[in-house]
This record gives C-alpha cells, sequence and structure tokens, in this order.
C-alpha cells in the first residue's frame, strides 16, 4: 500500500475513534464530582464554536506503529516534514490579507525607483505605519534600513525585500522571540501554570481550547481553570472546549473569588500529576486597580501550592483591532506582570503587521499566533518562518 494511502488511512481511522472525555467540574461547596452538561446553546461569547463556524474536530497525532516498517525512522521523518508544510501553508494563509496589503504598498513605494533613497524610504514608512506596525516600531525599522544600505553601498529595491526580512527578523529576536519547540513543557517545571489574561471577545476561551488541544497532542496531562467567574456563562463556554479537546474543567459558581478557583485548580493539577495548567480570567478592563488587585490575588493564591506558579502570564490580543490592541497590551502590561503574548484572528485581518510592533514596543515576546479557525491553527511563534511569510518566501 502506498504511504500516502496508510496516511489518509491512519488520518480517517483517528478521526472516527476520537471521542472528547467527560469534563470534570467542582463545585465551591463540595468537592464531589459532576459530570458537565454541554451547554452550547447558553453561551454568548463570540470565543465559543457554534455550528456556522465549527472548528475542526481534534485529530490523534501519528504514532511511530501508524506507519513502522523496516524503515521507520526514514518514515516518521516524512511525516514530520508533511507536518512542518501544512504548518507553512496554514501560516501563509493565515497571513494573506496583510501580505497582499504590504506587497501592494511596497510595490507602489519601489515603483521606478533603483536605489533606495529618501523618498523609498518616506514611502516604506508610510507602508508600515498604515499596515498597523506602528509609528515607534516603524521608525526603528526605517533607521536599520538606513544603516544597512550605507554600510552595503550598492543597495538596490530588488533586495529590499530581502532587507526588511533580515532587519525585521533581527530586531524581534532582540525582543526575546526565540524559536520553541512546539507546546513542550520544561521537566522541572510541571505542572506548568498559564494564567491567561485578556478582554472579553479577543479569542480567549478559544485561544485556550486550542492551547489545551495543542498541548494534549504533545502528550501532555492539561487540567483547566474557570477563573472568571463574573461573567454569565464564561464556566459554561469554556467547558465546553474542555469536551472538545477532553480535558478536565474545574469550576466554582458563578460570582465565587476567582482565586479560590484557581487555587483549586493548580491543588487539583498537582494531586493527578498534570503537566500544564490553564487558568481562565475575567476580561475586564473598567478598574486597572481592581483588575490589578484580582490578577495579583490569583498569583499569590495559586503560589500557595506552587511557589513558581504562573510560570507563563499570557495576554491574549486580537490582531484584527490594530492599534486598539496597543492600548489594551498597555493596560494589562501595567495590571499585571505579563511575559507572553498570542496575537489572535490574523487570517481574517490585513493588520498582521501589529505582531512586530507590539513585541518590539513593550518588549514581550509572541509566543502563539492565531490563524484560523481550527484546532491546529494556533501555532508557537517563529519570528524568522513569520517574517519570511509576510513578504512572500
Amino acid at each position: 500500500m502506498a504511504l500516502f494511502d496508510i496516511f489518509n488511512r491512519k488520518k480517517a481511522e483517528a478521526d472516527h475513534q476520537l471521542q472528547p472525555d467527560v469534563v470534570v467540574t467542582e463545585d465551591a461547596t463540595t468537592s464531589n464530582v459532576e459530570t458537565a452538561i454541554p451547554a452550547a446553546e447558553t453561551a454568548s461569547e463570540a470565543d465559543v464554536p457554534t455550528s456556522a463556524s465549527e472548528p475542526e474536530q481534534p485529530q490523534q497525532p501519528f504514532a511511530a506503529e501508524d506507519v513502522a516498517d523496516d524503515d521507520t525512522t526514514k518514515k516518521k521523518g516524512f511525516f514530520r516534514s508533511l507536518f512542518s508544510r501544512e504548518k507553512k501553508e496554514t501560516l501563509d494563509k493565515g497571513l494573506e490579507k496583510t501580505k497582499q496589503g504590504v506587497f501592494a504598498k511596497l510595490a507602489h513605494a519601489v515603483a521606478g525607483k533603483s536605489t533606495i533613497d529618501d523618498e523609498v524610504l518616506d514611502q516604506l514608512e508610510e507602508v508600515f505605519i498604515t499596515s498597523d506596525v506602528g509609528v515607534d516600531t516603524t521608525l526603528k525599522i526605517i533607521e536599520r534600513i538606513q544603516k544597512r544600505v550605507a554600510r552595503d553601498k550598492y543597495v538596490g529595491t530588488a533586495e529590499l525585500n530581502n532587507l526588511l526580512c533580515e532587519e525585521i527578523t533581527d530586531m524581534l529576536a532582540e525582543n526575546n522571540n526565540a524559536g520553541l519547540d512546539d507546546f513542550v513543557v520544561p521537566a522541572h517545571q510541571k505542572p506548568y501554570v498559564i494564567m491567561v489574561v485578556g478582554v472579553n471577545g479577543v479569542g480567549k476561551t478559544t485561544t485556550i481550547g486550542k492551547l489545551a488541544y495543542q498541548y494534549t497532542q504533545a502528550g501532555n496531562k492539561v487540567v483547566l481553570g474557570a477563573a472568571d467567574t463574573y461573567r454569565a456563562a464564561a464556566d459554561e463556554q469554556l467547558e465546553i472546549w474542555g469536551q472538545r479537546v477532553g480535558v478536565p474543567v474545574i469550576k466554582h459558581k458563578m460570582g465565587t473569588d476567582p482565586a479560590s478557583v484557581a487555587y483549586d485548580t493548580v491543588s487539583s493539577a498537582k494531586a493527578q500529576g498534570a503537566d500544564v495548567v490553564i487558568i481562565d480570567t475575567a476580561g475586564r478592563l473598567h478598574n486597572n486597580v481592581s483588575l490589578m488587585r484580582e490578577l495579583t490575588k490569583i498569583k499569590d493564591v495559586m503560589r500557595k501550592v506552587l511557589p513558581d506558579a504562573p510560570q507563563e502570564v499570557l495576554l491574549v490580543l486580537d490582531g484584527s483591532t490594530g492599534q486598539n490592541a496597543f492600548e489594551q497590551a498597555r493596560q494589562f502590561v501595567a495590571a499585571t506582570e505579563v511575559n507572553a503574548l498570542a496575537v489572535t484572528k490574523l487570517d481574517g485581518t490585513a493588520k498582521g503587521g501589529v505582531v512586530i510592533g507590539i513585541s518590539d514596543q513593550f518588549q514581550i515576546p509572541v509566543k502563539y499566533i492565531g490563524l484560523g479557525e481550527g484546532m491546529n491553527h494556533l501555532q508557537v511563534f517563529r519570528r524568522e518562518e513569520f517574517v519570511r511569510s509576510l513578504f512572500g518566501f
């Protein structure tokens, strides 16, 4: 049987066999375990998957035995390569709108020009500002290009894309945007606690669900905590994702202290020997002082169970909001110690340049990018691949 036939047959079998596990919840007044009831019809946030826009069903990763024969190592390499090509295709497709906008503007900027002169640089500045890279970051990019042209002397407009790729990639590297292994948890940091923050509507709950899926597919045991206890149906939305992915969700009654949910979630995860804990939090920005106190309390309570928790405070931003994402980042960075960013909804916008600007302005690495509806459309951010895709390489 041909290798692609084996690939297709096993993929179909995995899709057919995968069934979501029962979601576990905990009530604030009891430690008894109850079965969560799917509540898709009660959910109100745009994050929740609907029948009109269902995320694709999770697929089991290919195990070694799926393609085992006398040349197992070679076939493992084949599937790794295939997966890499698929991720590249997802990245290219997700950035298509941004790429088209940037290319059209760049073509106009260099039209009729053979050298990178002041006029080209002025046009280039306009390209990046209108692509939501941001004024300060744009000026930094222009300065880098000016120095590069002065150093290399004979740089023409035909080399501009390569030049931009190299300089922007180097600039992102200065913000600790290092290449990471896909959803791998350091052995000495288990359970690895991720506290997710962000305003409602940016794709926070969806991002948590996709994170849980990706970490599970990488062989990790995941526990979710529904610490957004103020918004109606927030816990039900998280439960839907928990059922879809097949991971337990710890919840209390609505209005319960969010810190108590976080405490119970981390305690449960530690007792179960879980690898990853993901804590959802309220998405309010009406009062920075109140938000800061709440997030600080959640962190302090979790540290009673795990002294180094949370290892990651992940701010989720909607890439399609452009400059509004900068303001959201500014407020949350002031409210808590954000050390990682996830930029979502890049597939639906021409404002993908916001990824570059936000990382540069706040000196916080982008760790994940959302490129579509599918479970596997959340990718670990890789600066070089991102920039090369943006410029059509």
